[in-house]
């Protein structure tokens, strides 16, 4: 083995050093920002029906939202929950 054989392999080494500490900090960023956001659902709680279904919720689907693991961002179920059912309400209206 040479030298630049050997320096290679802490370059290698190192690489793989950064992108674990990388995994792991973007990982941290996701959940901490899931944390915040489950905080922000918890406030739309307090909107009345009116308000939320102006938002195209029902108080129902912030609980589902709620349910889901602690990990996982419930303002993109929230989101997804709304525009399924923009897209089903859309599609019953052009029936007619």
């Amino acid at each position: 083995m040479t030298a630049l054989d050997h320096h290679t392999h802490a370059i290698a080494a190192e690489r793989r050093t950064v992108a674990a500490v990388s995994r792991v900090a973007n990982g941290f960023r996701a959940l901490l920002r899931a944390l915040i956001n489950r905080r922000e659902v918890n406030r739309l709680g307090d909107l009345s029906d009116h308000e939320l279904a102006d938002i195209g919720l029902m108080r129902t689907d912030l609980v589902v939202a709620m349910r889901s693991p602690m990990s996982i961002d419930p303002t993109a179920r929230l989101s997804d929950i709304a525009r399924e059912r923009y897209l089903t309400e859309d599609g019953a209206r052009r029936v007619c």
